[in-house]
């Protein structure tokens, strides 16, 4: 008598560019990180300006999207900045999320691996990115893939009323 077993069926995993037609699903995976890091308050992007945006005669940005099954399971939005020092350019990973029901299945480390692939390919000095301190499972996630912490950096932003004012300063 044949000895049957039933393993999963693994998923058809596919990451690919975004194009045009899927702003509409990265705003749905904006919000839902937003969501996620308590910060949907702070989400106020819309499609007209995504669009523009990430599609528009000079693009600020580029996303990856995973697909599980054919179906959007999450995605990356990255951009290139500059290091002085290294005198190169290096690839900025802006979001990565990788909605719960696909969580596990290794999405994550396949978008991180991919956008490792495309700084070499694009002669990267780094790849950085940043990630909010009480999000343990996340640096404990980018620690496993070799990233470590620059405890003695810290991030400075200027936003809305302040940075009109500071726009609007006369000491040029």
């Amino acid at each position: 008598m044949p000895i049957t077993t039933s393993l999963p069926i693994p998923p058809d995993v596919r990451l690919r560019p975004a194009a045009r037609d899927d702003v509409g699903q990265i705003l749905c995976f904006i919000r839902e990180l937003a969501e996620y890091e308590k910060l949907a308050h702070e989400a106020v992007a819309d499609e007209a300006t995504l669009a523009a945006q990430l599609f528009g005669e000079r693009p600020a940005a580029e996303v990856l999207i995973a697909e599980v099954d054919g179906q959007p399971a999450g995605f990356a939005l990255f951009f290139h900045n500059f290091s002085t020092f290294l005198g190169q350019r290096g690839l900025y990973l802006e979001d990565l999320f990788v909605r719960p029901p696909f969580r596990g299945l290794g999405l994550g480390k396949r978008l991180m691996v991919h956008l490792a692939r495309l700084a070499v390919e694009r002669d990267c000095g780094r790849f950085e990115w940043s990630v909010l301190d009480w999000n343990e499972p996340a640096i404990r996630f980018y620690r496993s893939l070799g990233a470590l912490g620059l405890e003695e950096w810290t991030v400075q932003r200027v936003t809305g009323a302040a940075l009109r004012a500071l726009a609007a300063n006369r000491e040029e």
